[in-house]
């Protein structure tokens, strides 16, 4: 079915998306799950072809287009593929640190950190969770005091995306005891004194993505590299979050796409008893009931989309389509893998890849838990 939200300029990017996904990413992805991470050429050669930093102004590299529907299509051409570690990376990029840099720096810290990500040769990443801090932002404990010209940075992070190849990280520090007016976001360069990258963690899924802990002993970050005022940082963390749960669920829905897709495939080449799987009543209608549902979060998805391009998209719209997505998106991992019977639980398919790397959707980026509390407080209860 046409989309009623893109028109011809994003079919054709579509089309370019699909045919980089399909010639520097799915031949690699199976290497790049062994080694534990993708690799970096993978981001100069995503900016080559124009796939980075699109709400980047001209003047400083990018292409201008405040745009999210190509955001989106990056992100949907790469997690319907199964690539699930590397959809998150261009989101992160993209979708979730981006954002920050443009709309939150000056003219200086914007030629500064700008063409490198657009070009690719800078991979972003954001350094919010803590052992002891998740989804409550006030619970950050990671110290920034002021010293002359630099802050003086304290304190450990961990579950960070893009910890092993990131180069530049939004860190949210505190500068005050205040919860809510006590944080300050800081951009640091992974080269930075003091900066240490820890443990690549050993995750259930999500293998190629290099997901890391992160310490700072003493390190002095310039002030230079503040983005707003200070105390402004959970503010300005909140205020990105609808479109960081957005595109998890552009994610979700795509991956969930791909799922279905290859095992309607599957059910259809596999016999049992002498008969193709496809035949059994419940096969048809596992697979009647995940269609009927994927249509209707495909229709959610495309309409909190344009309300996003209108800039009208809500917090607590965000959070509703976020919870859904990934509750979905971990359904139809999960019965698809049932109808593949013991195959499913092997590697080698991609529906087993699938289960396990749909698990942390309903995690990360707020818990379905807390997305059902946005919502409740919205309806005044």
């Amino acid at each position: 079915m046409a989309s009623l939200i893109h028109d011809i300029e994003h079919k054709h990017f579509r089309e370019t998306v699909a045919r980089f996904v399909a010639e520097q990413i799915t031949p690699a992805h199976d290497a790049w799950e062994d080694a534990g991470q993708w690799d970096r050429a993978l981001f100069t050669e995503a900016g080559k072809n124009g796939l980075l930093g699109f709400a980047v102004p001209e003047r400083f590299g990018g292409p201008g287009v405040d745009d999210f529907r190509y955001h989106a299509i990056v992100v949907e051409e790469t997690a319907r593929t199964g690539a699930a570690a590397e959809a998150i990376a261009f989101s992160l990029q993209n979708d979730v640190v981006l954002p920050y840099l443009v709309e939150m720096t000056d003219d200086d810290q914007k030629a500064r950190w700008l063409p490198g990500v657009v070009s690719g040769d800078t991979v972003l990443g954001i350094a919010m969770t803590e052992p002891g801090a998740g989804s409550d932002l006030t619970g950050i404990r990671t110290t920034a005091v002021r010293d002359g010209d630099h802050y003086v940075v304290n304190g450990s992070k961990t579950f960070i995306s893009n910890g092993r190849n990131g180069d530049l990280f939004v860190v949210a520090a505190r500068t005050s005891p205040d919860k809510h007016r006590g944080l300050t976001l800081l951009v640091v360069d992974a080269d930075t004194p003091g900066f240490e990258r820890g443990r690549k963690l050993d995750k259930i899924g999500l293998h190629a993505q290099d997901t890391s802990e992160l310490s700072f002993t003493d390190m002095r970050v310039p002030v230079a590299n503040r983005l707003g005022e200070e105390g402004q940082g959970f503010y300005q963390l909140v205020h990105n979050l609808p479109q960081e749960r957005l595109s998890l669920a552009v994610g979700a829905v795509a991956a969930a796409e791909g799922t279905f897709a290859r095992t309607l495939d599957y059910v259809q080449e596999r016999t049992a008893f002498g008969s193709p799987v496809s035949s059994f009543q419940n096969t048809r209608f596992v697979l009647a009931e995940l269609a009927t549902e994927l249509d209707i979060a495909r229709t959610f998805l495309d309409d909190c989309i344009a309300e996003h391009v209108a800039g009208e998209l809500t917090a607590a719209r965000a959070a509703k389509l976020k919870w859904w997505a990934t509750e979905l998106q971990v359904r139809t991992a999960d019965r698809c893998l049932q109808l593949h019977g013991g195959y499913g639980y092997m590697r080698e398919y991609p529906v087993a890849r699938a289960f396990v790397d749909a698990r942390i959707q309903t995690i990360y980026g707020g818990t379905t838990e807390i997305m059902k509390t946005i919502v409740a407080k919205d309806l005044g209860i």
